[in-house]
């Protein structure tokens, strides 16, 4: 059992006046073809006690993380909730606590890594203007990447090159002194970190969910596997 944080909606944008938790479907569709029961997590008070009805632990891709200080263009932001931003923080420390596996994807990458004192481009046009452009076309839209070997990365899709998609302007700047980066893309901006301490703790920048392939089915396996080996 796989859980899934759903996103916030605490603005009104699905309707206006209300709030509403929400997620894309391709992250359940992935966990179950990957032989996982999905089950989404809902904002509440507590949320460490989910954490015992669940194997392992998928953050998704999200909204915005705001700079410190107000941003010069507040239009290319959508931020995170501030209730959004807490639980799913709460979640991953509960996660890690009780042994269970994670994959963060995009913002859930961005969430690792902010909890162990990385640093972030929270807009790579404006804050690393020689980066390539990371917000490609959905559906076509690829770049590669260089996986580092010995990586628990490595051990899911193999060291190397690979090719992936990329839907993000915000991306981790450097990864603190407990995670190690696993991937880049080729102009240098982090693709994936994980933590060397822990059995399974991985984020990828990129979104697997949406892209077909060998690499995409061995990630989510990879998680599904590491979730079983929990258990035993």
């Amino acid at each position: 059992m796989i859980g899934i944080p759903l996103c916030h909606d605490a603005n009104g944008r699905i309707r206006a006046g209300r709030e509403y938790l929400y997620s894309d479907i391709a992250y359940a569709r992935a966990i179950e073809r990957a032989g996982g029961l999905p089950v989404h997590l809902p904002i509440v008070g507590t949320p460490a006690p989910l954490i015992e009805g669940i194997d392992g632990l998928l953050l998704p891709g999200g909204d915005d993380f705001l700079p410190p200080d107000p941003p010069e263009d507040p239009s290319v932001f959508t931020p995170a909730s501030d209730a959004q931003i807490a639980f799913d923080s709460a979640l991953l420390e509960a996660a890690l606590a009780a042994g269970r596996p994670v994959l963060g994807i995009c913002y859930g990458a961005q969430l690792i890594g902010r909890a162990f004192g990385a640093s972030f481009y929270y807009h790579l046009p404006a804050e690393c203007p020689e980066a390539g452009e990371h917000q490609l076309d959905e559906a076509a839209g690829r770049h590669p990447i260089e996986v580092e070997p010995g990586t628990q990365l490595a051990d899911a899709v193999s060291p190397g090159p690979h090719e992936v998609n990329s839907l993000h302007h915000q991306s981790l700047r450097d990864p603190g002194p407990q995670l190690r980066v696993s991937a880049r893309a080729p102009d240098g901006v982090i693709e994936a970190i994980e933590h060397p301490d822990h059995p399974f703790c991985l984020g990828v920048q990129w979104h697997p969910e949406k892209l077909a392939g060998a690499d995409s089915e061995a990630l989510f396996a990879s998680l599904i596997a590491a979730a079983h080996d929990a258990l035993r």
